[in-house]
């Protein structure tokens, strides 16, 4: 759906907030009906986020003939990082070699589990707990299809089922993982050979989906296809690049529940960077294989390949002179180098091993049996604090002279807010979105309403709220300026999981150096249009000078009321009305402008005696009846002829007649009622609705807790509703609030 007007304002805290501090997780603002008594037995659930800064690092050790040496202890080892030594704090050794030692392979791994063999099948969440890999060697296959040709295909799947068959340990447990136009976990770990044979047979040479790299817009060298020109395909080329890339690190950080060695099979037919472009995602994939300790083994899947001057015969013949003057052959020969550095790369960065021009591809599989059978994990803090990304060396010495040591050379550390890029800001805010646990350093309230559109959309608005004094702002000539980033999404479905609405804006803040700027409120209101149903509302701020995240979810239900007696809309409070400034770039119904003002809502509920209450709701589709027209009007219809003429028969006419009023309730005692307000005609014809907008002055009420009450009956149909909900009113401050500032932004 559209996620439509948004506006920003500082607003004058009138006080501490209802209830003292945010909502929990799914908890709304504003009050709630009551749960059943099955759901208020319930014990709360309470989630712990840990963050883990320990860095791991496998070294494999043999002495001079090869042999591995599995007699040291920690004591053995001294690590150094940058050239500064690093206080072990973690230490174990895995030796897979002990079949003993290698109890059965369970199902799950992952936490996810395949329900048919094969791509086709569906994948499913297991409540299995994550398996103890201990002792076991841990082998992905990871095919990527998604630019082979039907006999790279063949080769790689012929490959894979000749280790099945003839060089899988008891203690292997293999997954298979495959990427076309998605990635899939085709299998989870297992030891079942006639299972992981089945997926492989699945694999057809229709697996790829031909993402081959495009053209580079030049023609000097390339085939004679018979087209009018030829494409520059770099954007193209990029994308490609990076999607590969975020697959591979995608992978790595599901590997992440698996404590030990994990040993990553890469078939490829290589990955061609586009200069200095795709290094971002580079540098994330090998990251993320270092923190989930995976090694990854990259197997040019294209073999011992021969490069002919005029091109392959399969190919047509070529533009221009390159043909002549050995210029294809070393086109070609430099693209084939420059698709196999990445994946050099993802080995030597990771602890494996690359496999390139050669024919026999059992080498690999030889390779990641004899680097996982025995090794030693050390794991270590380190003492350098600073999260700036940069490269980490690592060397690894023992108090042994006859040994040589295999270990990963280094590691990018982790990065903090400050060293992030836009494009690491942006995908930091969309991983929050997704994340189940989310961020809660910065407090966020939320409010909804819902107003009717037609029959079957509505208007829902949103209001997001933040403590200014959470906001860091900098200072900047005679103003203070902040920005906060604001991302949501609303979603429905099972579990709320499939998004029908989204939000991604920036909004920038600049007050008046001499204002308060801590005893304000920052509120963002924005609004989606809706069918009725049951959504799922998630959302997540930003400030920008920290980095420090918040958020908030909750459960929001847009009723469909031609089921209800009474059709009514919520009821909105507030205790502002802010000019627009700027006008929504398409014409999107925003029910609370009018006359180019906002009324904006007040989520917490929490007023002050100097201000007033002001209430907005609406009535649809009132019933009509017959009201007789008052005898004066008709009198004055008449014109004065009428008044020597005989009293006129009583007139009457078609029109609604609805009745509201507004109560304060302390305990079962009323201490304030308004005047009635009677409507008798539809102010929002466009909408059938009657709109009430009630201004109350609070000057007369004393400090304390209320229910207020709206009380509205249609008089024509009988039916009624009196809504309500608490508030809290007390004294003015000392102390004239300073001038709020809004702003605003709109968009579809």
């Amino acid at each position: 759906m559209i996620a439509t007007r948004r506006k920003i304002a500082a607003i004058a805290l009138a006080g501490v907030l209802l209830q003292g501090g945010a909502p929990a997780f799914g908890q709304q603002s504003q009050p709630q009906p009551p749960a059943d008594a099955q759901t208020q037995t319930q014990a709360p659930k309470t989630s712990i986020r840990v963050t883990s800064e320990l860095v791991l690092a496998n070294v494999v050790v043999r002495d001079k003939k090869g042999n591995l040496v599995r007699d040291l202890k920690r004591d053995d080892f001294t690590l150094f990082e940058d050239g500064k030594k690093q206080q072990i704090s973690t230490f174990d050794f895995e030796n897979v070699d002990q079949l003993e030692t290698a109890g059965a392979a369970e199902k799950t791994v992952t936490g996810e589990t395949a329900a048919a063999a094969g791509p086709a099948g569906v994948l499913k969440k297991s409540e299995a707990p994550v398996m103890n890999a201990r002792d076991r060697r841990v082998i992905v296959l990871y095919f990527d299809f998604s630019a082979m040709e039907p006999d790279q295909i063949e080769r790689c799947v012929d490959a894979a089922k000749k280790y099945i068959n003839t060089q899988m340990k008891t203690v292997d447990i293999v997954a298979l993982v495959s990427l076309s136009t998605n990635m899939r976990v085709d299998l989870d770990f297992t030891d079942d050979k006639p299972k992981i044979l089945s997926v492989l047979s699945s694999y057809s040479s229709g697996s790829g989906e031909g993402f081959q790299m495009g053209d580079t817009g030049s023609v000097e060298g390339t085939a004679e296809t018979g087209g009018s020109f030829t494409p520059d395909d770099t954007d193209y080329n990029t994308f490609s690049a990076d999607w590969k890339l975020l697959a591979l690190q995608s992978t790595m950080q599901a590997l992440g529940k698996i404590e030990q060695k994990k040993s990553l099979i890469y078939f490829s037919n290589g990955i061609s960077q586009t200069g200095t472009d795709n290094q971002s995602a580079l540098r994330a994939a090998t990251a993320a294989a270092v923190k989930n300790n995976v090694s990854i083994y990259p197997v040019d899947i294209r073999g011992l390949q021969a490069f002919p001057p005029g091109g392959e015969a399969q190919s047509a013949s070529l533009h221009g002179q390159s043909a002549y003057n050995g210029a294809a052959v070393l086109n070609d020969l430099s693209g084939n180098a420059a698709s196999q550095e990445t994946l050099s790369t993802l080995a030597a960065d990771t602890g494996g091993k690359a496999f390139f021009d050669t024919n026999d591809f059992g080498g690999v599989f030889t390779q990641v049996q004899k680097d996982s059978s025995a090794y030693y994990v050390l794991g270590f803090t380190s003492t350098n604090a600073l999260k700036d990304g940069h490269y980490r060396r690592l060397k690894v010495v023992v108090n042994r002279a006859d040994v040589k040591l295999e270990f990963r050379p280094g590691y990018y550390s982790g990065r903090d807010y400050q060293h992030l890029n836009r494009a690491d800001r942006e995908a930091q805010l969309e991983d929050e979105l997704a994340a189940e646990l989310p961020q809660t350093d910065v407090p966020l309230y939320a409010g909804t309403a819902y107003f009717r559109q037609d029959e079957s959309h509505y208007y829902l608005a949103v209001s997001l709220v933040v403590p200014g004094s959470q906001i860091p702002f900098v200072q900047e000539k005679d103003k203070d300026n902040a920005t906060i980033d604001i991302i949501g999404e609303v979603r429905i479905g099972e579990k709320g999981r499939v998004p029908v609405g989204q939000l991604r804006d920036t909004v920038k803040l600049a007050l008046d150096s001499s204002q308060q700027v801590r005893r304000k409120n920052v509120q963002y209101n924005t609004g989606f249009v809706l069918a009725p149903g049951n959504y799922h509302l998630k959302f997540i701020v930003r400030e920008n000078q920290t980095g420090r995240m918040g958020s908030f979810e909750t459960d929001v239900q847009v009723p469909d009321l031609r089921k209800a007696p009474l059709r009514m809309s919520s009821v909105v409070l507030s205790s502002l009305r802010a000019p627009v400034t700027n006008a929504p770039k398409k014409k999107v119904v925003n029910p609370l402008i009018q006359d180019q003002t906002q009324l904006v809502p007040n989520v917490t509920h929490v007023f002050t005696r100097d201000q007033h209450l002001y209430l907005q709701y609406e009535i649809y589709d009132a019933a009509k009846g017959k009201v007789a027209i008052a005898a004066a009007a008709a009198q004055a219809q008449s014109g004065s002829a009428a008044a020597a003429a005989p009293a006129p028969a009583p007139q009457t006419r078609e029109s609604i007649h609805v009745l509201t009023s507004i109560e304060f309730l302390q305990g079962n005692v009323k201490v304030y009622e308004s005047k009635q307000v009677a409507a008798t005609e539809v102010t929002a014809p466009d909408r059938k609705a009657v709109v009430f907008q009630i201004d109350l002055p609070l000057q007369s009420l004393k400090p304390g807790l209320y229910v207020c009450q709206v009380n509205v009956i249609d008089d024509v149909a009988g039916n009624f509703a009196f809504p309500r909900w608490p508030i809290l009113i007390k004294d003015a401050a000392a102390a004239a609030a300073p001038a709020t500032q809004s702003s605003s932004s709109s968009g579809q």
